[in-house]
């Protein structure tokens, strides 16, 4: 069955509009594994602008009382040190040793991450990051668009699983609805990447603007292990609550 990790990347970013501690970024995680997620996300970007190395250093500390719950550091492994703090994301990874590291191609002035890694070229350094972060005990997987080539390429790098970039598939269930032949034909071909990368024996992660409305739809995929969601769960949360909003999710996921 498919789980669920929570980005609490929101969480940080709401208290950092004050710099104060409120939302507690640890509270946060507190309600969202007693709600009955499987794991906790974030993805501390290099200009701090919501999880910040401190948040990485405090949840590991924390999740470690809580060994079932896996956690999952997302970013980019190029990603090096900063004059603002930020050690870069080997030396996050070293000292948080996740369960999961994500590997994701985005640059430092990027909104938000939205597409997947492209391949076709030289990837020795991506390669090299994989086997490392492996040797510090992380799941590696790679953020990567429904392509077979590149998918079939994130295997040979040595990668343990994909997640699937599913922004594309959100935003054809946006404006033209679940129910549509657009939707349906992106849905089609996750589904189609999901079998393929399974095939290969890779594990496959999915992510990127799922709600309780689209993942009706995209929770089908059986092939998916785990959907990392953030941005509209922490936004339902406003109406609902946090634990209701993600055991909201977790119904979803579960096909109540």
């Amino acid at each position: 069955m498919t789980v669920l990790s929570v980005n609490v990347n929101k969480i940080a970013w709401l208290r950092n509009a004050r710099e104060g501690g409120t939302p507690d970024v640890l509270w946060a995680a507190a309600t969202i594994i007693e709600a009955g997620a499987a794991g906790i996300t974030v993805h501390p970007r290099p200009d701090q602008r919501h999880i910040r190395p401190a948040d990485v250093h405090d949840l590991a500390a924390f999740l470690r009382a809580h060994p079932a719950i896996e956690f999952n550091i997302e970013g980019n492994p190029f990603s090096g040190p900063r004059d603002n703090g930020y050690p870069g994301f080997d030396a996050l990874i070293e000292a948080a040793k996740p369960a999961q590291a994500t590997l994701v191609p985005d640059a430092d002035n990027q909104l938000t991450s939205d597409h997947g890694w492209d391949l076709s070229g030289d990837n020795d350094r991506l390669a090299a990051a994989i086997a490392r972060y492996q040797a510090l005990g992380a799941r590696v997987s790679l953020f990567m668009d429904p392509d077979f080539d590149q998918i079939e390429r994130a295997r040979g790098l040595g990668a343990d699983r994909i997640e699937l970039y599913t922004g594309p598939f959100a935003d054809a269930a946006a404006d033209f609805g679940v129910t549509a032949e657009e939707t349906r034909a992106h849905y089609d071909r996750y589904l189609a990447a999901a079998r393929h990368a399974t095939q290969l024996g890779l594990g496959v992660n999915a992510g990127h603007d799922l709600d309780l409305e689209n993942l009706v739809l995209f929770r089908r995929i059986t092939e998916v292990a785990e959907v990392s969601i953030g941005h509209a769960l922490i936004s339902d949360a406003l109406k609902m609550g946090l634990a209701s909003a993600v055991r909201a999710y977790l119904d979803v996921i579960a096909g109540a």
